[in-house]
């Protein structure tokens, strides 16, 4: 008997498992535990950053459209008006030029008469009112639109006319929360019984706040009149600029760009300028306004303050953002475009504007319109070129110079109001601000659209 036979023999060691045997894929081992886990936190840290990010956008359009909306609205005194002839017409001879010599100040006294007819119709009883509280209901604007409006039609003297006139801005700030009851007791410029003769007109609708259009169409105001200042020239100064910049820096980059990718030599002098190119995207815009400034005011000796010196900085700043967006569009098209068209006979500027540039078309496009976008939102190269002077008139149309009459821009306008120590004027740089967003959000959403339109795949 041998002992493999043997059944009292002891048994044979056990093979040893090898030393990578493979486990079951249904049972996770230490190792796959920590890379899931490693996985699920950063994960979180992602959706952490994306619900930071929403929340602060979130904060800043609330905050943005709180303060800037009620910007939109501005309350208006509607009352019949008398033009006494003894005020606005002294000599009786309706000669508009012996009118003219009455000054803005006079006509002062025929609205205050109109509310005190009001009152008294009315019967409305208030203590302690004056004639100071019932003459600063109205803003100081309201006096020049009745002279001019009485100067365009001497017809109107010597008849009772409704008219709609704005409210100053303490008024305007009593049924937009800004001036309470209390606040008036204490405000200078307002008082108690002018607040309780508001709030009287209001309720018999003599006082009405609505949708005013004059914020975006008149001229800024000077500071005692917040309640007048609006956005038309700042809004025709940024569309002469964007004009300038689409006409000077789109053709000038689109057509560097083509001959940089498609026709340039490789050599040591393009590196040298695409290395420049990159440098200049990156350079500070305030580096532009000084650069504008020497150049185009003090030697080519252009007007301070005009669109075409904004456009013409503007347009040396959006150059390379649309020379880098330009060539990154003509990389995408893939090699194999060119090399078909150059193997059926076509020549090299044919294989680009025939077959290469219509394919790169939509990046073109896109990056041009978020160069104009950018460009739409710059404040410091405008304020070191004057832009931020205080301007009234409207500049004319560009065929008749409006290029070179002064002019503001929309971002310069909010700079210039958030400077005033008015609440009213803030409140309108905050309404310029919804303004100057949504005209980026359009460009933007234009650039999506036009994207996708163009877009061809292969």
């Amino acid at each position: 008997m041998t002992d493999a036979t043997n059944p009292h023999a002891p048994a044979a060691p056990a093979a040893s498992e090898p030393r990578g045997a493979r486990k079951s894929l249904l049972v996770l081992d230490e190792r796959t535990k920590r890379r899931n886990r490693a996985e699920s936190r950063f994960k979180a840290y992602g959706i952490g950053a994306i619900a930071i990010a929403a929340l602060a956008l979130l904060l800043l359009v609330f905050t943005v459209l709180r303060d800037g909306l009620p910007a939109f609205t501005q309350t208006f005194v509607s009352v019949p008006v008398y033009i006494d002839p003894a005020v606005v017409d002294p000599e009786g001879n309706r000669d508009p030029e012996e009118m003219r010599r009455v000054i803005t100040t006079q006509y002062a006294p025929l609205l205050v008469g109109a509310v005190n007819n009001w009152i008294e119709q009315s019967g409305t009883q208030i203590e302690g009112l004056t004639n100071r509280d019932v003459a600063s209901i109205f803003s100081s604007r309201a006096n020049q639109d009745l002279r001019f409006r009485v100067l365009n039609d001497p017809e109107l003297v010597g008849q009772t006319i409704d008219v709609n006139m704005l409210a100053a801005s303490r008024i305007d700030g009593m049924f937009k929360g800004r001036v309470t009851e209390a606040i008036a007791a204490i405000d200078s410029r307002t008082s108690v019984a002018q607040y309780q003769l508001a709030h009287a007109m209001q309720e018999a609708g003599t006082l009405e706040t609505r949708f005013n259009w004059h914020f975006i169409t008149r001229a800024d105001a000077p500071d005692n009149m917040p309640e007048a200042a609006g956005l038309g020239v700042a809004l025709l100064g940024s569309l002469y600029m964007m004009l300038t910049v689409l006409l000077l820096a789109v053709p000038i980059g689109v057509a560097a760009s083509i001959y940089l990718e498609e026709f340039a030599p490789k050599n040591r002098l393009t590196d040298v300028i695409e290395v420049n190119i990159a440098n200049l995207a990156a350079v500070p815009s305030i580096v532009f306004g000084i650069l504008g400034l020497a150049a185009f005011i003090q030697f080519m000796h252009l007007p301070r303050s005009a669109s075409i010196v904004g456009g013409l900085v503007l347009t040396l700043m959006t150059l390379p953002t649309i020379i880098i967006s330009t060539r990154a569009a003509l990389k995408s098209v893939p090699p194999s475009i060119r090399d078909a068209a150059l193997g059926v006979g076509a020549s090299r500027m044919q294989t680009v504007f025939h077959h290469v540039l219509p394919l790169a078309m939509p990046g073109i496009l896109t990056g041009t319109i978020i160069g104009l976008a950018q460009a739409l939102g710059e404040t410091a190269p405008l304020l070191l070129i004057g832009m931020v002077a205080f301007v009234q008139t409207y500049p004319a149309a560009p065929w008749d110079g409006g290029l070179t009459d002064p002019a503001s821009a929309l971002p310069v306008q909010v700079y210039n109001w958030t400077q005033r120590s008015d609440p009213a004027f803030f409140e309108r740089a905050s309404g310029a601000i919804i303004v100057l967003l949504i005209f980026l959000l359009c460009m933007n959403v234009l650039a999506v659209y036009l994207r996708r339109k163009f877009e061809r795949r292969w």
